[in-house]
């Protein structure tokens, strides 16, 4: 069935059959892709049959489709013309594991972050209806998404509005880690009473087919209905703030799912859509698991496990192992983070000191701002967040912790570049984004041993500090030449005429260009960032004539730009040599993939250190 389905339009006159036989193949085409090239499983195993039903009642090209994250966008890309070219999902040059504006008409957004998609339904409805078209909009809402602010400002607006705006509250139980909160126990509560929409799908699809009095029955069958939902629903939430309501309803019957979408169709105002569905449903380990199975490396189909699974440690074991045991004599320190409990590291933590942790769901300005009150009440607090995520919390990071002179830690972790998700999940925004805050100090350690003396500091200090690091393990090399002045590792040669000056992960690349060029070549490494230890690099340059920086973020207000501006006001005369990332949005690949994409090889560094000393003869 799969391969006949060339977009939305050919779901139209499937029958029953077809549709739970199309299902299956979806279902199966993503588990063979995932586990070969890894990827979101759970939530895209669970989304299949609601996907399906809403493409194929919404089939029109005018009608427009977005998926909040985007995410648990695969069965989607299938449908919309994408199947022949699934396996190339999340490689270099492939398809992307979000949906893309750039790769296809029917991504309308080009989405990574939660929250934003019923602001951005919105804005596509309230377009459609000033151009005079009578197109739907359907944003489709993981439950675990209302945990964020932002989808309350956008259903605050929604209210009143007469617009063709659907909302599906997609409700698995979980996010990424399990839901928390007041909202995951709402949701529980509504989804135990659903009886009533069993009664009205029973009442539209057969008393209305009775002739002469059918119609009539419903009307007076609808009226039950809305007396039946308010006694079920008395404290509905989305009824309250102005919305029509509809469900709950099963998200894997196809039949209750058609039925469902067509009634909030016909509505002419904003319609909340709840389904019920299970994360991770038709493969039994991301049932029993489906935190496991969020994002996946390639794994064993048969067993679930994880191919080529080993016991290497990470950055992530790192700060758990350096939290965990600095808890166990300081009881002032809380951990926090947005709903990546497992992601971040904090599962041991949460374990051992469960009323010193705090999993506020998604909702990383929150986290920061929560912080902020922990620690001016004496505590210390670290916030933990992947560095994509952090681009949200500039303003709590300003305001609610700097400008309230208290301190905190903000890990960073997935720092550089990131495998598999792309331009919006990439960690090189980060230095450029919180160095123009005052009073602030940003870290980037090398490896395991000194991330761990970064953060047992900070735990101590009355900054705010903020050390980022990256997903994974750490470089090796030989580190034996390396002098150490405060926060600048110094490896120059006497007589040296080029430096590679440089931070973190990249530092093991700018060893081996060394080795490599022809000329007399240093290393010098920092890891503290920011105030940037301008006096002790210049003096660890030791007159080399040529500095070239290195630098995995971005250019613009970059690391590399604030030094090459402080070494000028210090009176450095040499040539200086920026290699970062200029202005472009950066696609998925694997680390080594983007590194070759971007010029972070030994041989390139090398012939431009070359390059740049014979032009300076």
């Amino acid at each position: 069935m799969l391969e006949k389905i060339k977009s939305p339009a050919d779901l139209k006159w499937l029958n029953e059959e077809e549709l739970t036989c199309l299902s299956s193949e979806i279902r199966e085409k993503i588990l063979e892709t995932v586990s070969e090239n890894g990827g979101h499983l759970a939530s895209n195993l669970g989304i299949v049959e609601l996907t399906v039903a809403i493409h194929r009642v919404f089939c029109r090209t005018e009608d427009k489709i977005i998926f909040d994250v985007g995410h648990q966008c695969y069965a989607h890309k299938l449908l919309t013309g994408r199947a022949d070219k699934f396996d190339t999902l999340r490689k270099m040059g492939g398809i992307s594991g979000f949906t893309n504006r750039d790769e296809s008409d029917f991504d309308t957004v080009t989405a990574g972050h939660s929250g934003s998609s019923v602001s951005a339904a919105l804005g596509v409805a309230q377009a459609a209806a000033l151009s005079g078209s009578d197109a739907h909009t359907v944003a489709i809402v993981g439950d675990g998404s209302f945990t964020n602010g932002m989808i309350y400002e956008a259903l605050n607006n929604c209210a009143g509005k007469k617009l063709k705006l659907i909302i599906v509250l997609n409700d698995n139980g979980m996010s990424i880690s399990p839901n928390v909160g007041g909202l995951s126990d709402y949701f529980s509560r509504i989804r135990t009473s659903s009886s009533y929409f069993s009664f009205k799908c029973f009442m539209n699809r057969h008393v209305s087919k009775i002739p002469i009095v059918g119609k009539h029955v419903v009307n007076i069958a609808r009226r039950i209905k809305n007396f039946v939902k308010r006694i079920s629903f008395s404290d509905n939430l989305f009824e309250s703030m102005g919305l029509d309501y509809l469900g709950p309803v099963d998200g894997h019957d196809m039949e209750k799912l058609t039925a469902v979408l067509r009634e909030a169709g016909a509505h002419d105002e904003c319609t909340i859509v709840h389904v019920r569905t299970k994360k991770g449903f038709g493969f039994e380990p991301s049932e029993r698991a489906p935190h496991m199975y969020h994002s996946t490396a390639p794994f064993d189909r048969k067993t679930g496990n994880a191919c080529h699974a080993g016991s290497v440690n990470t950055f992530t074991d790192t700060v758990s192992e350096t939290l965990c045991r600095a808890a166990e004599t300081d009881h002032k320190i809380c951990a926090v983070c947005a709903a990546m409990t497992d992601g971040v590291g904090l599962d041991g933590f949460a374990d051992l000191y469960p009323d010193r942790f705090f999993d506020v769901g998604i909702a990383e300005e929150h986290a920061v701002t929560f912080s902020g009150g922990l620690s001016i009440s004496g505590y210390h607090p670290v916030c933990v967040l992947y560095s994509t995520f952090a681009q949200r919390v500039y303003d709590q990071m300003f305001h609610d912790i700097v400008l309230q002179k208290t301190p905190m830690t903000l890990l960073l972790s997935h720092a550089g570049f990131v495998p598999g998700d792309g331009v919006t999940h990439q960690g090189i925004y980060d230095v450029a984004l919180f160095s123009s805050i005052p009073n602030i100090r940003i870290f980037s350690p090398d490896n395991y041993s000194e991330l761990s003396l970064l953060l047992a500091d900070s735990l101590s200090s009355p900054y705010a500090d903020i050390i980022r690091y990256p997903k994974g393990s750490e470089s090796e090399y030989d580190r034996t030449c390396f002098v150490r002045h405060g926060d600048v590792f110094s490896c120059v040669p006497e007589g040296a005429e080029a430096v590679i000056l440089t931070y973190g992960r990249i530092s093991a690349l700018a060893v081996s260009a060394v080795a490599v060029t022809k000329a007399l070549c240093g290393v010098v490494r920092v890891s503290r960032l920011l105030p940037i230890p301008t006096d002790e690099i210049l003096e660890a340059l030791d007159g080399a004539k040529l500095v070239y920086i290195l630098e995995e973020g971005i250019k613009q207000g970059g690391f590399a730009e604030r030094f090459a501006s402080a070494a000028a006001e210090h009176g450095f005369h040499g040539k200086i040599i920026i290699h970062a990332i200029d202005g472009e949005l950066v696609p998925h690949g694997t680390v080594a993939e983007l590194y070759e994409k971007y010029g972070f090889t030994e041989e390139n560094i090398a012939e431009k250190i070359d390059f740049a000393l014979a032009d300076m003869q």
